[in-house]
């Protein structure tokens, strides 16, 4: 069987087990994934986008873009099989603008979810941003913005923006945030103050969201550069380890329990982080019967996931068991990502 035929019947399998899925219950998917310096081949001369072009260090090229994509189809449309449907959302980050989502959108095994997007060009120095994905069938956009980060005392200090998405799924309102916040550059505790302004930034969002529309529910996913228990997560964001601890207006964090218990979405220096959070605001946690609500993964006692399967995994040398990035300096490795997708169920 050719390549084309193969996919062919992938897609054709999945829409049969989604059309299954859904006659049975009302499940929902939202995903994040930073899929690792998705650049075109063309030079933009107002960022610093000079290694990843034909003639930079790392000799990027077509054939080698188109192998990123590739991947990220793989990668994108597995996790969609296990979920047994598209899913209803995905955030991304580090791409560089809207065609490499374009491209993402359109990979064969992707097209039938008819993903649409939302991005904006951020002020990122190498101008890498984030963006959503969503199923306009599952999720109905009613607007969105994209919020600068601003630190106190340094009026010149560029980041990745805050992306903001309203709409509905299933007559209830969403407010969806993906971000990437600042690097452990210069050390954790260096840079620690400024995470901690992205954390306090998205949860002013959320807070004006929700003195508007009190039932509306939140869910920010990203990028953090801190895993769940540090200050800009678990304090500054209020991501709670545990539903039972929960009140009105609390954040909830599906991922907390796991790192306790040693799980991670990238390693580095022979360690896991869980860097990659989806956290909630408490009535995604705590609404019941009749509400859209958080639930575990099939014998799973989660209610975070991390897609973490042997082909996102590095086999063999130095980095074996890290995630199979893209490159290693600059020797491509015609990998995935530094980092694992994770992801989170809702349904009524």
């Amino acid at each position: 069987m050719n390549k084309l035929a193969t996919s062919i019947l992938s897609v054709l399998m999945l829409l049969v087990v989604v059309n299954s899925a859904n006659a049975q219950s009302k499940r929902y998917t939202a995903v994040f994934y930073n899929i690792e310096n998705v650049f075109d081949t063309i030079n933009d001369p107002t960022i610093n986008d000079e290694e990843f072009l034909p003639d930079g260090i790392k000799n990027w090229s077509g054939v080698k873009y188109w192998k990123k994509m590739a991947n990220i189809e793989r990668a994108l449309f597995n996790l969609s099989s296990e979920c047994k449907a598209f899913p209803t959302v995905i955030g991304v980050s580090e791409i560089e603008n809207r065609n490499v989502l374009e491209d993402i959108a359109s990979m064969p095994k992707l097209a039938p979810a008819g993903y649409q997007i939302v991005h904006y060009d951020g002020p990122d120095a190498r101008g890498v941003d984030c963006a959503f994905f969503y199923r306009p069938d599952q999720f109905t956009l009613t607007g969105s913005s994209s919020e600068r980060v601003v630190v106190e005392g340094q009026p010149d200090f560029r980041t990745r923006d805050i992306l903001t998405m309203t709409g509905t799924i299933d007559g209830e309102e969403f407010l969806f945030i993906v971000s990437h916040w600042p690097s452990r550059r210069n050390g954790q505790a260096a840079s620690s103050h400024l995470r901690e302004t992205v954390a306090a930034q998205i949860r002013g969002i959320i807070d004006t969201h929700r003195a508007q529309n009190p039932n509306i529910k939140a869910v920010v996913m990203g990028d953090f550069n801190d895993d769940p228990k540090d200050k800009s997560v678990s304090e500054i964001l209020g991501g709670k380890r545990r539903i039972k601890d929960l009140e009105e207006g609390d954040m909830f964090n599906s991922f907390y329990q796991m790192h306790q218990d040693g799980h991670g979405s990238l390693a580095y220096q022979d360690a896991w982080n869980l860097f990659d959070n989806i956290v909630v605001t408490e009535n995604l946690a705590t609404d019941g019967k009749g509400k859209l609500h958080l639930v575990s993964a099939s014998k799973s006692k989660y209610l975070g996931n991390i897609f973490n399967r042997s082909f996102l995994i590095q086999q063999e040398g130095q980095y074996r068991g890290y995630p199979l990035r893209t490159y290693v300096g600059n020797a491509f490795q015609d990998g995935y990502s530094d980092h694992l997708p994770v992801f989170i169920f809702f349904e009524k």
